[in-house]
């Protein structure tokens, strides 16, 4: 059981963070590389939140929520 263990252990220390590894290797020469994946989750949030706003808005402007005050039940 415990060969088991540190195989999944193994695994992830050496294979599924090796990515990571090299990343944070390569901070000392380049802090902008080092943080790329940092800076797509970043783009990729402000994209997805300006979808959302500008679908929000599309729904606004043609009227389609109700904004009755008795709209909800629990209201």
């Amino acid at each position: 059981m415990k060969d088991f263990f540190e195989a999944i252990a193994d695994l992830f220390v050496n294979v599924l963070f090796a990515p990571l590894d090299a990343l944070r290797s390569l901070e000392l020469e380049n802090w902008w590389a080092s943080n790329s994946l940092n800076w797509i989750f970043v783009i990729i949030g402000l994209v997805a939140g300006t979808y959302w706003v500008l679908q929000l808005k599309k729904y606004n402007d043609n009227n389609e929520e109700d904004k009755d005050v008795t709209a909800h039940s629990f209201l």
